[in-house]
């Protein structure tokens, strides 16, 4: 059961990292973000078996951070949305140097 949890664990991590590495709107880059997390809590998960308790209390605090970043980067996303009409990302570069 550990080993296919974890195998599962890490394609998802890979598609979400493909994903934000690969596509260029940024709702669906905030998605594959929440991908990744979801891959870590299942790792979490799997892994509590063998840690105890510990990995359960990581998943909380994981969903705790997913909570407040998606709280955060919506508001970003809706405000980019607002200002250049679209939330593509090669449309701005307010990080940019």
């Amino acid at each position: 059961m550990l080993p296919e949890s974890l195998i599962l664990g890490a394609i998802l991590f890979v598609i979400g990292t493909f994903g934000v590495l690969v596509r260029r709107n940024a709702i669906i880059i905030f998605l594959c973000i929440e991908i990744q997390l979801n891959a870590v809590n299942l790792t979490f998960v799997a892994l509590s078996r063998y840690l105890g308790i510990e990995g359960q209390l990581f998943v909380f605090f994981v969903m705790t951070v997913a909570a407040a970043e998606a709280a955060v980067g919506l508001a970003i996303i809706i405000s980019i949305f607002r200002h250049y009409k679209s939330v593509n990302v090669d449309n701005f570069n307010l990080l940019k140097w």
